[in-house]
């Protein structure tokens, strides 16, 4: 998810590549942060770092969706969603000069993945099990409590990422991305790896979900 991190990306008894996963989510808001940071403090960059860091964090995003192309060959859907949002609200960032945008970013995908998780309970489809059901084999119940409480958890970030952005400056804001929301989220997803890890079954079932496209 970029940003917003794969929640499950840190424990995958069926594949390997956590790790690498968690590169492609955090890489691109980590230059992010490191390019505003060492633009403004270049004299000939400072006016328009967060501009050109916005620019950069584009490219990222983009190259971070490239790589997963030809590194498997498809796509995570979460990484096209975060590519879309991001180049959307990025542009805008970079087309009317105003960084509110890109700082209201995070709270515009969480509450898009707060809507999906809904919608997709509500219609009995949870999006939760199509997104990371290649990964765990875990009943039905447990697929929903998951989602239920990383719904939370994403109003929560939301509510948050919008508290710091009408106290807090720029500066600020971009950097409580890896030194605040960062931790949380990895910490949230810690808090629910012994439930996965226990209902996680070896021998895969027939499912009746939709799968992804």
């Amino acid at each position: 998810m970029t940003e917003e991190l794969t929640p499950l990306a840190t424990v995958k008894p069926k594949q390997a590549g956590g790790a690498n996963q968690l590169l492609i989510d955090l890489g691109p808001i980590l230059i992010f942060v490191v390019a505003f940071n060492v633009l403004q403090r270049i004299e000939a960059t400072k006016d328009n770092a967060v501009y050109i860091a916005t620019g950069i964090f584009i490219a990222a995003v983009l190259t971070a969706i490239a790589y997963c192309k030809m590194k498997s060959g498809k796509i995570p859907p979460v990484l096209i969603v975060t590519g879309i949002i991001v180049v959307a609200f990025g542009g805008l960032t970079l087309a009317l000069r105003d960084p509110t945008f890109i700082q209201v970013k995070p709270t515009f995908t969480y509450g898009f993945y707060v809507a999906a998780i809904l919608f997709s309970l509500a219609i009995r489809q949870n999006v939760w099990k199509l997104l990371f059901g290649h990964t765990f084999n875990l009943p039905d119940k447990i697929w929903t409590i998951l989602a239920l409480r990383w719904c939370a958890f994403f109003v929560f970030q939301a509510l948050l990422n919008e508290y710091i952005r009408l106290t807090q400056d720029f500066d600020f804001w971009l950097n409580s991305r890896p030194l605040i929301v960062f931790p949380l989220t990895i910490a949230f997803a810690a808090l629910n790896t012994p439930i996965v890890l226990k209902h996680h079954r070896e021998e895969s079932e027939p499912s009746t979900a939709t799968p992804p496209h």
